[in-house]
């Protein structure tokens, strides 16, 4: 038997506010995605830039290893993160710390996340991005391809709130007025992922 009209559309109602609210980044200030973020994306998309500095990120891949590995037991597929995780924070103008965090808290380091609003991926990186750059074919669940995007929306969203952390991360997140998802992420940064 269908439910009545009005129990059917509060279900929906919630629904939506449930997609709207777990969806990080999905939303731009106004009507639709920002140009400059789309534009950054494209181009992020097709750098292939990494980091020169091979001692300080092999003692950088050891340390933070030993933090990850509960998480990610196997050690190649770890040191694969790690290593991507640092390149493309390097990339972007980002702290490798704070991107582990924002990891930490968003897919626990699950590789193949896909939230409820279809975030996918260690950052959780929406996929109509991929057709707003022109890169409908990217995988999103790549570690790479997932990294490089989410890396550029959050120095995105550093910049626009100019180096305020706990506005970006909460941009970042799609929640901006609320502190519940930065304090987690610096939280976690802080006792966690914390520089060397």
């Amino acid at each position: 038997m269908p439910e009545p009209a009005p129990m059917y559309f509060g279900r929906l109602i919630l629904i939506i506010c449930a997609l709207l609210a777990a969806a990080p980044f999905a939303i731009a200030d106004d009507d639709g995605p920002d140009p400059r973020l789309r534009e950054l994306l494209r181009a992020a998309a097709n750098d292939t830039t990494s980091f020169d500095d091979r001692f300080d990120a092999e003692v950088w891949l050891h340390v933070m290893s030993s933090r990850l590995e509960a998480q990610v037991s196997d050690a190649d597929e770890r040191i694969e993160i790690l290593k991507a995780v640092h390149e493309e924070a390097d990339r972007a103008d980002l702290p490798p710390e704070l991107v582990l965090a924002v990891i930490d808290i968003e897919s626990n380091f699950d590789r193949y996340a896909v939230s409820r609003a279809d975030a996918r991926g260690l950052m959780q990186v929406m996929p109509f991005w991929l057709n707003e750059i022109g890169r409908p074919n990217d995988n999103l669940l790549h570690i790479r391809t997932n990294l490089r995007m989410g890396c550029t929306i959050l120095q995105f969203y550093v910049d626009k709130e100019n180096g305020n952390y706990q506005r970006a991360l909460a941009r970042y997140n799609g929640s901006l007025g609320r502190y519940e998802y930065p304090n987690k992420v610096l939280d976690r940064l802080r006792n966690k992922w914390y520089r060397l």
